[in-house]
């Protein structure tokens, strides 16, 4: 139980890194991660079927959930459509899309080779991957265009004043994201040995509740980084799940368990906020 849960929050530290990415730096409200999940899966499982390479078909469903992020961000910046509609949309038109790449709502991959059939221990190959992520990201937060989608979400009225094409930078972001989120999904499919149409349903929440978890625990904690911070929160977050299934829940309840978790979070954050402002207020 404990080493498939570890393995399972590699594979969605990946995915949470990409919704960090659009919600808490660039505070983009993204859900075309509910539907770029389940695409890095339906293209990596298209691939694979046909006897592709399965490191081949990481880097397709990553340049596929790139071009996800593309559309939505051309909604959003082109055509003034709001950040949540646009994701929306592109999550709603994504699903009959991974439909027509997987021919059908389930592809079954026991039978084809894949990243998790040959000689390396899965945990391994799962911990090469997530280094490789937090690294990739890691170093992109401290490049200029990195510091420029910091300063994007923080106040985007600096950014336009800088002279910086705020819209490109915003689009590049969501693209970023986005294939962060794919390349998790084609892992996932790999991993799990199938591809399933809905297997992005509440993929945002997900995200969201592993970024609370992680930034509730560690934040304050000055020599962990933010992608050490989520990547624990991860953990935790799956480590409940698997506890909650451990003493009897159905599955069924895994999306309520989630609702109820980041509410329960939140609630705690702005109160201990709260009971913070008026120690403050009487001092």
């Amino acid at each position: 139980m404990l080493l498939g849960t570890l393995e399972q929050s590699f594979i969605f530290a990946i995915m949470v890194l990409g919704v960090y990415l659009s919600y808490k730096i660039l505070d983009f409200p993204d859900m075309t991660v509910d539907g770029s999940f389940p695409l890095g899966g339906a293209v990596a499982s298209a691939i694979l079927i046909k006897g592709g390479n399965p490191i081949l078909a990481l880097v397709v469903a990553t340049i596929c959930g790139a071009l996800a992020g593309l559309i939505t961000g051309m909604i959003h910046v082109k055509l003034k459509v709001t950040n949540l509609l646009a994701g929306i949309i592109v999550m709603t038109g994504l699903y009959s899309v991974n439909l027509r790449i997987m021919g059908k709502s389930n592809i079954p991959l026991f039978s084809v080779k894949h990243l998790f059939n040959g000689n390396m221990i899965p945990i391994v190959t799962l911990v090469i991957l997530l280094i490789l992520a937090k690294i990739t990201i890691d170093y992109l937060l401290k490049t200029k265009f990195g510091f420029a989608l910091k300063a994007l979400g923080d106040n985007e009225t600096l950014v336009i004043s800088l002279g910086i094409d705020e819209k490109k930078l915003k689009i590049y972001g969501l693209m970023i994201a986005n294939s962060f989120v794919a390349l998790s999904g084609a892992i996932l499919a790999q991993y799990q040995g199938f591809a399933d149409v809905g297997m992005g349903t509440g993929t945002i929440i997900t995200g969201l509740a592993s970024i609370i978890i992680g930034e509730a625990i560690f934040k304050k904690r000055s020599f962990i980084s933010m992608s050490m911070t989520v990547i624990l929160g991860t953990i935790i977050y799956r480590t409940i799940i698997a506890m909650s299934l451990k003493l009897g829940m159905n599955a069924s309840d895994l999306k309520l368990i989630t609702s109820i978790l980041v509410v329960g979070i939140i609630f705690l954050k702005e109160k201990k906020s709260l009971l913070g402002r008026g120690g403050k207020k009487y001092a």
